[in-house]
């Protein structure tokens, strides 16, 4: 899995491309933790992302608490497997799902 992150304002945008699984949802926490402080907003663009595991889901049920109150979490790009993981689980009922 390979992350990039932008910063626009207080807008910050990760780009993710591979697998988000048990091994690689440790790399992809500490990539949020670095770009936490200072965004109210982080936008997950899952364009490449073939799959993720609840180790990944974790990772954006943490970031949703830090930003609940500011302007959240917004995820771009979902395939229909990820997409359905996220119905599946509910957290299309909590993060924003932009299609």
């Amino acid at each position: 899995m390979k992350v990039s992150s932008t910063k626009t304002g207080n807008k910050c945008t990760l780009v993710i491309d591979g697998r988000i699984d048990t091994l690689t949802a440790p790399d992809l926490e500490k990539e949020v933790k670095v770009n936490l402080s200072g965004c109210d907003k982080m936008i997950f663009d899952f364009s490449s992302v073939e799959y993720i595991s609840s180790a990944g889901l974790r990772v954006l049920v943490f970031v949703q608490q830090e930003l609940a109150n500011k302007g959240g979490v917004v995820l771009k790009g979902l395939n229909s497997n990820v997409e359905k993981i996220m119905t599946m689980t509910g957290l299309n009922n909590i993060l924003t799902i932009e299609k």
